[in-house]
């Protein structure tokens, strides 16, 4: 039996079957709809431990500030009294000369160290790691000590021709003041882990650097100082700033080589009055947070300014992120208002 003929088709036209067209999708009622949305709503994670901490934390520093406020015992009229007594500020400037003084050699022997560490002559390396293995070791007492006994060694001191006779003769009892002694043995000890620091910053600069340097033909001294260094900074400059805020406290031990320092003035006035030790206490506490902090702040913008070509933006100032806060608030203000 043969099919039925199909019916011609007209060219240029495709031969396809017509559906019938799906029935409009039917719309829920109001309250439906109202139902769906708040069955769909995105329910914050809540954190109670995190909650509960903060009210923990809030009510040990309510606790604290509360204690230190409350109690007789710090005497706080006794530490206004103190705080910018003439004898103190004297004490805090010798704390200064000796950090600032210490500090400055201390980085300048840092950097040699390092570099004679990174050198390829063997016996640099060798002197270089056996001095940073030995001040390392020893406790920074026991060098200052060390020093201010060191007329006894050695009475005179001369620059002549080596194992030979002297040109050039030195005192040491009269060059080695209090002073002397205190920076030199504070940057003999701090020059050791400042070529770490400084050590460590530079192996941090990408090898192709280095390459890049070489292959522009540039002295090795000029690719040290305008191309690795400034990069290795960024990561010298935090670590090194841990170490000056150690150093700043470090120079309290000062006080065991005769120099009155901040904590030597203290210590001197509290066997004086010895009703005010708290007090006395209290205020080289406050200075040498005042000390450290100013550091802090001298660091956020050191590394501000060497993160520039690292990031794409530099991290705004506290004062920036202040002006935003409150732009955000008053922003919000206005936006309740007009709700």
């Amino acid at each position: 039996m043969s099919e039925p003929p199909r019916p011609a088709v007209p060219a240029g036209a495709t031969d396809t079957v017509t559906t019938p067209a799906p029935p409009p999708p039917r719309t829920p009622p109001a309250d439906d709809r109202r139902v769906g949305r708040s069955a769909q709503r995105v329910v914050p994670l809540r954190h109670p431990w995190r909650w509960a901490l903060t009210a923990v934390a809030l009510v040990l520093v309510a606790q604290i500030t509360h204690g230190l406020v409350t109690n007789p015992f710090f005497q706080w009229d006794r530490f206004r009294y103190w705080f910018l007594r003439p004898v103190i500020l004297d004490g805090l400037l010798v704390t200064l000369q000796v950090a600032a003084w210490s500090a400055l050699f201390g980085l300048l022997g840092g950097i040699l160290l390092a570099l004679c560490r990174l050198s390829r002559s063997p016996v640099l390396r060798s002197v270089s790691w056996i001095y940073i293995w030995l001040f390392r070791s020893v406790p920074l007492i026991v060098i200052l000590l060390f020093l201010f006994n060191f007329s006894s060694l050695y009475a005179t001191l001369s620059l002549g021709v080596p194992f030979g006779p002297g040109f050039v003769h030195f005192d040491e009892s009269r060059l080695a003041t209090d002073m002397v002694v205190a920076v030199v043995g504070i940057s003999l000890n701090e020059a050791a882990y400042a070529a770490e620091v400084v050590r460590a910053g530079v192996l941090s600069v990408d090898q192709g650097q280095h390459e890049a340097a070489a292959a522009l033909g540039l002295p090795r001294g000029y690719q040290f100082t305008r191309i690795v260094f400034p990069q290795a900074l960024r990561a010298i400059v935090p670590s090194y700033v841990n170490q000056l805020i150690g150093l700043i406290k470090s120079t309290s031990l000062v006080f065991y080589v005769s120099l009155l320092d901040l904590f030597g003035k203290v210590e001197s006035m509290g066997s004086t009055y010895p009703g005010d030790v708290v007090p006395l206490l209290l205020v080289a506490t406050v200075w040498y947070v005042i000390l450290t902090s100013v550091v802090s702040v001298v660091q956020f913008y050191v590394e501000r300014y060497f993160s520039r070509g690292a990031l794409r933006t530099v991290p705004p100032t506290p004062l920036q992120r202040l002006r935003t806060a409150v732009r955000d608030l008053r922003a919000r203000a206005e936006i309740g208002s007009i709700a």
